[in-house]
């Protein structure tokens, strides 16, 4: 299998946003989601204003895990991975996130799930 991509839901200032469904993803190493231009260079979003929300709808828990970025450009992802304990049936709010620690030389985010999740993205607007 391969990484599943997640678009952005943008957040709106001051009004509001239908609740998006989410991106099903499939669980195991080198699966599970990648966030793309996440980059600051690419000037299309930054990790710091990437909120996920993660829902396993399994019977079971299940652990999503952000991926350490590359250095370069992530100079702190020798920190490691974020790994996260998502309960059976819940739902988590996880980030914002570091730049300087999950983005990937390719300038995305990658999640990785344990069983099998449902990944939304939100872009926090800047002018917030």
């Amino acid at each position: 299998m391969a990484r599943t991509a997640v678009a952005y839901s943008n957040l709106v200032p001051n009004s509001n946003l239908a609740d998006p469904a989410g991106t099903a993803v499939t669980s195991g190493a080198g699966n599970g989601a990648s966030i793309p231009d996440v980059s600051p260079n690419r000037r299309q979003s930054f990790p710091e204003l990437t909120l996920l929300r993660v829902t396993n709808g399994t019977g079971g828990s299940g652990t999503a895990t952000v991926k350490a970025g590359t250095n370069p450009p992530a100079l702190a992802a020798g920190l490691g991975d974020l790994a996260v304990t998502v309960g059976a049936t819940t739902t988590l709010w996880i980030g914002p996130f570091e730049s300087g620690r999950f983005i990937q030389s390719s300038g995305e985010m990658i999640v990785e799930t344990t069983v099998a999740m449902t990944i939304t993205a939100f872009k926090v607007p800047r002018n917030t």
